[in-house]
């Protein structure tokens, strides 16, 4: 019996961790505020453009003032400074398409759930040529609350014409397995992400240790 996977975009789909900082450090140099690090500071990519600017400012020298409205005028700069290179750096990871083709042969049907806005997933998944791959997408803005509010998973799987129950969660960060608990549904977070297998200390479901593994990991959980 064929289920709704549902999936998280940023470092669980692809590694956007470099452009993602690059467009926060685009944002910072115009305050005089040296940048984050693409590679040391990707996990911090991963919680949101508010957490980057919160961390550049954060390493600011003692004497530099920074106004307290900071993060509200450079959060839109931000989004803009990312959709305009939202895929320079930005790539798949190994085995994504590949996966992603044997799921829907399998006859599952695949869904983005992310916190990333609705324009800018939908634009990068274009970008990276896997959007026609997920019936529906839900991002940040779509609804009036985001992951991990139950209400975005169920938003998700139900648009989908899914049913929860016969559903799995598939991310990378604490905020995927808040949003499975919520749901009451499973969640198997990915090895390759910035925390690599650290991750399993938030203590999923199952980890994905390559996209190879996940249509049986499908197989097991929806049939």
């Amino acid at each position: 019996m064929a289920g709704t996977v549902v999936f998280d975009l940023d470092g669980t789909l692809a590694d956007t961790a470099a452009d993602l900082i690059g467009s926060a450090n685009e944002v910072l140099a115009r305050r005089g505020l040296e940048g984050l690090d693409p590679v040391a500071d990707a996990a911090i990519a991963f919680s949101g453009g508010r957490a980057m600017l919160r961390e550049g400012y954060g390493r600011a020298p003692s004497d530099m003032l920074i106004p307290p409205d900071a993060e509200e005028v450079d959060f839109p700069l931000l989004l803009d400074a990312y959709d305009a290179a939202i895929a320079v750096h930005t790539r798949l990871y190994p085995g994504v398409e590949a996966a992603l083709t044997r799921l829907a042969g399998d006859g599952h049907t695949l869904t983005v759930c992310t916190n990333k806005p609705e324009a800018l997933a939908h634009k990068l998944l274009l970008e990276l040529g896997v959007r026609d791959a997920f019936s529906v997408l839900i991002g940040a803005d779509s609804l009036t609350v985001r992951k991990p509010d139950p209400v975005a998973y169920h938003a998700t799987v139900e648009r989908a014409g899914g049913t929860v129950a016969q559903s799995f969660m598939l991310g990378d960060t604490i905020t995927d397995v808040r949003t499975a608990a919520a749901a009451g549904v499973r969640v198997a977070l990915v090895s390759f992400g910035p925390e690599g297998t650290e991750i399993a200390r938030l203590k999923p479901d199952a980890m994905l240790d390559h996209y190879d593994d996940l249509p049986e990991l499908a197989r097991g959980w929806l049939g």
